[in-house]
């Protein structure tokens, strides 16, 4: 036996050094590894029933004089042109989203509301905790640290001979901490614990992307309960699902690395994996309606964050088959998600209304950042400039809706510019729970302006931050720098909302003024959790699919 255990261990040593000396190569080449060892050591059992802990079985007041149940939905990449709200929508208006737009219509549009962050992750943490991620450090989206040096080789086969390429920094690779390690500190105080210790019920349905270290989990960081996959993206649906109707862009190395990465799988609270008995974006909101249901007789938070529109693209069979005006294969399946979307959202808000519940709830809804420009689709985000991984409007201009029929007049429209950063602050204000006071809250309560009561702007200046891609956003003007390219734009948003004209060297004192802003911030906020491992050229003005064009635009995004 002795011998035996020897040999194992001398057997578990040797594939350590192995996967040390050697790990990222072998990722490199076979980057399936990755999703094989997760299955392995995390197992992916058959689907059981979910039950959700039900509340008292009668209300001790009525809905109407308990405080307010918060509803967040935050979808995932979704580009501003998606939602057939003011006359968009995909494949030029082909996918109506009548039920998105009915929070808009039946409640306040935040004209000028912007992403927490470019990419997922940090806008998720500006949601939870009211603040600027970098403040605490948080400025890239986890990732595993072979990840981005398989993508930068596959990309650079791609290349044309001129194109900039993406920048990997094996050196630091020792300095990034495994992908469970990078989320949100337990430190900060997250919007689930500030609701949790005012009284109300905090679930969470969906992805998480903030850790999946012990500490940094769902239920660790306040969700009483949680039903849904840390990390940042999931199937849709088994890939040999024949009711599954998919779209694999051989072009972008994300989308090839995630089809080899993701599983279809969920879990409930810190239970194990397990698969869902349906598409996942109907799962997620099947579910959310029987949360309502069990908590419908006490204040709950409910945060309810679709993967969908993210890629890999997957729909239903039934979702793709009502687009057959769509001729474009990959538009048709991306078209068919937004209609699952939207039929979800439809079915929370009825799932409210049934329950008596719609008056006096708030509801909001979002989407992390723009759409993605390695989707492949033009047009995500007409009429704005950029994508997903930029700070143009593209990446970080988003539909910000708020609804609450007891408190918001219905068709109100806020010109004003707010950020994710605000939900806290106003989900706390409309809870009547006071916000910390030991720390820097940096949003600001929503709900005067919600009301039209509102005087002035909301915030005195807005910042983003990733490594060296910077942003402030101050008085209708949008300086941004890329420290990677020696690179500064400014706009004029008030005349130029979709950035056709850079005025930084026209307005020289300006941008002084305005670096002066952006290295205040600089100063006061914390250094980086993690450091960026790679840096890739993002086109501006071109999705992955087209055609490099010399001279163009891009921006470094970190990462």
């Amino acid at each position: 036996m002795k011998k035996w255990i020897a040999a194992l261990v001398g057997g578990l040593t040797l594939l350590g050094l192995i996967l040390v000396n050697y790990g990222p190569q072998i990722v490199l080449r076979y980057p399936e590894l990755i999703g094989t060892f997760s299955r392995l050591l995390d197992p992916i059992g058959p689907t059981v029933p979910v039950a959700w802990q039900p509340g008292p079985t009668r209300a001790e007041k009525p809905a109407s004089e308990r405080p307010p149940n918060v509803v967040v939905i935050l979808v995932d990449d979704l580009g501003w042109n998606d939602l057939s709200w003011r006359g968009g929508g995909v494949a030029g208006g082909a996918v109506p989203t009548p039920n998105i737009d009915s929070l808009a219509r039946d409640g306040v549009e935040f004209t000028m509301g912007y992403a927490g962050n470019a990419t997922c992750a940090p806008s998720r943490a500006a949601i939870m905790t009211g603040r600027y991620p970098p403040r605490f450090g948080f400025e890239s989206t986890p990732a595993p640290a072979a990840m981005g040096k398989t993508i930068s080789g596959m990309q650079a086969v791609q290349l044309a001979q001129d194109q900039p390429s993406s920048l990997f920094f094996e050196e630091l690779m020792p300095e990034v901490p495994s992908m469970e390690q990078q989320g949100v500190p337990p430190s900060e105080i997250t919007l689930a614990e500030l609701l949790g210790e005012g009284g109300y019920r905090s679930l969470m349905l969906g992805k998480w992307h903030l850790g999946d270290a012990q500490g940094k989990r769902p239920n660790d960081q306040g969700f009483h309960e949680f039903l849904g996959f840390e990390s940042g993206a999931s199937l849709y649906g088994s890939d040999d699902d024949p009711m599954i109707v998919s779209a694999k862009q051989a072009f972008d190395p994300i989308d090839v690395f995630l089809w080899k990465l993701l599983s279809f799988a969920i879990r409930k609270d810190d239970g194990p994996r397990f698969t869902p008995p349906q598409y996942m974006t109907d799962y997620l909101s099947a579910q959310a309606v029987r949360a309502i249901e069990a908590n419908r007789n006490r204040p709950f938070f409910l945060y309810l964050a679709y993967n969908a529109p993210h890629t890999p693209l997957q729909a239903t069979q039934a979702d793709y088959d009502a687009l057959s005006a769509i001729d474009h294969h990959p538009t048709r399946v991306y078209g068919a998600m937004i209609r699952a979307l939207d039929r979800g959202v439809g079915e929370v808000l009825e799932a409210l209304k049934e329950n008596g519940l719609e008056q006096n709830t708030l509801v909001v809804f979002s989407s992390d950042n723009g759409g993605a420009h390695y989707v492949g689709i033009p047009g995500l985000n007409a009429p704005y400039r950029g994508w997903k991984m930029t700070f143009f409007e593209g990446g970080l201009h988003s539909p910000f809706f708020m609804k609450w029929p007891a408190q918001f007049p219905a068709g109100t429209q806020v010109d004003t510019p707010v950020a994710h950063i605000d939900l806290f602050a106003t989900a706390a204000a409309a809870a009547g729970i006071p916000i910390p006071e030991d720390r820097v809250i940096d949003g600001v309560d929503l709900i005067p302006f919600a009301r039209g009561e509102g005087v002035g702007e909301a915030h005195d200046a807005l910042f983003w931050r990733s490594g060296g891609l910077q942003l402030v956003l101050a008085d209708g003007w949008k300086y941004q720098t890329d420290l990677r390219q020696d690179k500064r734009w400014l706009f004029d948003l008030t005349r130029d909302p979709t950035e056709r004209n850079n005025r930084a060297d026209e307005e020289p004192e300006r941008v002084q003024a305005l670096q002066a802003r952006l290295d205040a911030f600089n100063a006061d906020v914390g250094p980086r959790h993690f450091p960026a491992l790679i840096e890739a050229p993002i086109p501006i003005d071109r999705t992955l699919a087209d055609p490099y064009v010399p001279g163009e635009e891009w921006a470094y995004w970190p990462n």
